[in-house]
């Protein structure tokens, strides 16, 4: 049995939190969310939060299943719509900001 969570346009780039997805692919869901307690980045939170709501909707599907047997079986980041903002520059040029956001995938199962 699958259960999956999506979270969409968190405010981090993908390249920054695929760096802690990486540290947590194929671990249980007790295991990860330990991991992910202990790192300091803020792609750590909201993969957490998104472990998590993948955890509950697991549950809600089959309420007999035990938590301590789900485990990552797919973890994916891909980038979000940017938002383009422009800084101030000297002799009247405008500097490019790129405010990047990311979407992340996670699927639980059971099954090995």
């Amino acid at each position: 049995m699958e259960a999956s969570a999506i979270s969409k346009n968190n405010r981090v780039s993908a390249s920054k939190v695929r760096l802690v997805a990486n540290e947590i692919r194929g671990f249980s869901l007790p295991e990860a969310a330990d991991i992910l307690k202990n790192l300091p980045q803020k792609g750590a939170k909201l993969i957490l939060k998104a472990l998590y709501s993948a955890g509950a909707n697991a549950k809600y599907k089959n309420p007999d299943i035990i938590e301590d047997t789900l485990y990552i079986k797919k973890i994916a980041v891909d980038e979000g719509p940017t938002l383009k903002r422009f800084h101030a520059r000297a002799r009247g040029r405008a500097g490019r900001i790129r405010k990047r956001t990311s979407i992340l995938t996670i699927v639980l199962s059971d099954e090995n």
